[in-house]
Order: structure tokens, then sequence, then C-alpha cells
């Protein structure tokens, strides 16, 4: 059993390192290319159909580099395609995605207080979702509403959010905002797969065979691509989440997943107009910023939508947690709820070292480890994931208490 979780967790690590590197490269060439686009300038000496052109310097050699808005006279006989950094990141993606999320569902996928249902429903519930969102979004795109950019992301824009509040409702919350990443990301990927590739496909073939090239494919590519452009910051955001407990493990996560779609829209506003040479509103910074201390606010549940008290998490000696009043019952919870995972020699099936190393089996470990306490147990809902112990709101509370007062104690002292 020990061997068996060391070569789970070690396929885990390469299944995430190979994520992170495809999709650097599917991003980086993602935002490359958008950054190209945007700055291509128009000439005279152009050739014929050819759209705009942008000289780079790069690696001490000069790049001069042309653009056909629909295709060029004649097939050029090598062409590189940029579709596969695409496809890497998705299957890479869903590999993690059943690695952690289906392998482990009873603790990373399903809060049985959110909704109860067995490993293989949340599962099918999980996939459903994906295929469900893809189609909902193809559909949109290809009805009357998608003849109207903007007016189309308002629409995926109210989708999305839906989606956010709907996942809070089905899965543990760092399992929603995961899905949340993963259902966006789905969509980003089947743009390449079943959109832009294939209109490529049909400009090609057009040309091998002599054909003039509709231009409806390119445009159709283009705004599937500019979909993709403002949805990859909150896709990093999503998959990113799972390290910071107080992003998705709050009572208004959803609000929060909201609320990082326009940071992503207001950051990459700013670089496409940037890129386009149509000047530097720097407005949208102000906004960004606004917006991300309202997440923050929100996700320290603040007293004025709960009634609890805000804290001040500072890291006074371990000791004064020890020694505060609140620690004998602090200390209980810990044990019965905690303890089983974050020991030696963990009691919880499937666990064979405490994750991350945090063993709370002693009041020195407690003490030493309460502001980590606080943020995941008290503050947040992170832990234990999917709530496997039961720990009530009331035992979250007293959490919060033993720490806040502790922290007091230390700034009187």
């Amino acid at each position: 059993m020990y061997e068996y979780a060391i070569a789970w967790e070690w396929l885990a690590f390469a299944a995430r390192w190979f994520h992170v590197v495809t999709a650097i490269a599917w991003i980086g060439s993602s935002f490359y290319f958008i950054a190209l686009d945007l700055g291509l300038v128009k000439r005279p000496h152009l050739p014929p159909g050819a759209y705009g052109e942008e000289w780079q310097v790069h690696g001490g050699g000069f790049y001069h580099i042309q653009k056909y808005l629909v295709a060029p006279a004649q097939m050029p006989e090598h062409l590189t395609w940029f579709k596969y950094e695409s496809y890497f990141t998705w299957l890479s993606g869903f590999l993690m995605l059943c690695i952690v999320y289906y392998g482990g569902a009873d603790l990373f996928l399903i809060d049985r207080h959110v909704l109860d249902v067995s490993a293989p429903v949340a599962i099918l519930i999980s996939l459903v979702s994906l295929a469900v969102g893809w189609l909902v979004y193809d559909g949109l795109c290809k009805s009357p509403i998608g003849k109207n950019t903007w007016g189309l992301m308002a629409v995926l824009y109210v989708v999305l959010v839906f989606m956010a509040w709907g996942y809070t409702h089905l899965f543990t919350g760092r399992a929603a905002f995961l899905h949340l990443g993963a259902f966006t990301a789905t969509i980003m990927s089947a743009n390449v797969f079943m959109i832009i590739i294939p209109n490529q496909k049909i400009v090609v073939a057009d040309l091998i065979a002599g054909r003039t090239p509709d231009p409806k494919y390119g445009q159709i590519a283009k705004q599937r691509s500019l979909h993709n452009n403002y949805l990859t910051l909150p896709v990093i955001f999503f998959m990113l989440s799972n390290h910071y407990p107080l992003a998705f493990g709050t009572e208004f996560n959803w609000v929060i997943a909201a609320l990082v779609f326009l940071m992503g829209v207001t950051i990459r506003h700013w670089f496409n107009t940037t890129h386009a040479r149509m000047g530097k509103p720097t407005w949208t910074w102000l906004v960004t910023v606004i917006l991300f201390i309202l997440i923050m606010w929100l996700s320290t549940v603040p007293k004025v939508l709960t009634g609890e008290k805000d804290a001040n998490a500072v890291a006074p000696a371990f000791q004064q947690f020890a020694a505060d009043a609140h620690f004998p019952a602090a200390r209980q919870i810990i044990s019965t709820r905690c303890s089983m995972c974050h020991a030696a020699e963990p009691a919880y099936e499937g666990i064979a070292r405490p994750p991350k190393g945090v063993m709370l089996e002693n009041d020195a470990d407690m003490a030493m480890h309460a502001r980590e306490i606080y943020i995941q147990a008290g503050r947040s809902q992170a832990m234990p994931p999917g709530n496997v112990t039961d720990v009530t709101p009331d035992e979250r509370k007293l959490l919060v208490a033993w720490y806040e007062s502790a922290i007091n104690q230390g700034k009187q002292e």
C-alpha cells in the first residue's frame, strides 16, 4: 500500500510537470501571435493578398513577418502548425484531473455537506459538465448571437458565472475552481481542435486544389482565437488556486471566480490595445487592482457580510497560541479532525505521509502551525478536503477565536 501511494504521488508529479510545460508552450505561442497580429502594419509594397507586416528582433537576428488575411496565392513548401501545444495541454490536464480528483474523489472531489453522491456519480457529473459546456458554447457561437463578438462575450460571461456558482454547489471548493478552469480550458482547446485547425485545413485544401479560399473560415477562427485570448489568464488563476484556500474555500468563492474573469478581460485589454498601437489604457490596471482588493476582502468573510470580526494575521512567537485559554478546545478539534492525516504515520487510508510534511501530533506542532490551521480550517473550508472529518461551523469558529485571541494577547504584551 505504501509503495502504491508513493508511485501514485510521483505519477501525479510527472503529469503536473508535463501539464505546466505544455501550457507554457501553448500560452506563449498564443500570446505571441495575438501580439503579432495586433501589431501588423499595412504598407504599400506588400505583395497581393498580404494584410500587414512586422519587423522584430530577437536572439541576435531580425525577423520579417508578413500575414495573409485569407491565404497566399500559392501553397508554401512548408507550414508550421501550432496545434499540438493545445492538444497536449488539455490531455495532460485531463490526466491530472483523473489522477488527483477522480482517483481521490472521496478526498478532493466530493463534499458530502454540499452534495452527497458516490464517487462514480461525481465523476460522471464532472465529465458531462465539460462536454455540455463545449456544446453550449459552440451553439452560442454559431447562433445569431455569435454575429456580435462583444455581445457574445457578454453572454458567455453570464454562462461562466453560472458555472462558477453551479460547481460550488456540486463539489468541494477546491474541485469547483479546478473544474471551472477545466471547463474553460476545454472550450479553449476544443476551439483549436474543432474550429481553428479544421478551418485552416479547408483553406490549405482550397489552395492545393487551385480554388480561392473563402474568407469566412479565417473570420470564424479569429473570433474563437479572441475568446481564447481573454480566457487564458483566468484559467491560469483557477489552476493555481488549489494552493490558496482563501480563494476557493470561502463562502463567496463563486463571486471571486466571477471577478477573476473580469480581471482577465482588463489585463488582456491593456496588452491588446498596447500591441495594436492604439494607446495605453492605464485605467485597466486601476480596475484590476480594485477587483483584486475586492477579492481579498471577500476571501476574509468580513463582518458586514457574516457578522464575524476581521483578523490581522501576524506571526508572533508560537508559544502564546499554546497558552491561550481557547487552546484546550482547539487542541481537541485538531486532534480529532486533523491529526488522522497530519501525523508521522497517517491513519487515513491512502495517505502515506503527512500532507506537505505538516504534523499536528502535539501542542508544539499545533501552535507552530496555528496560522495555517486558522486560514485553511478556520477562515476557509479548505481543510479537511471535502470536510471528510465533519468539522462543524462552530468548531471552525472556535479555531478562529483561538487564533485571534492569541494574536490580540500578543499585541497587548
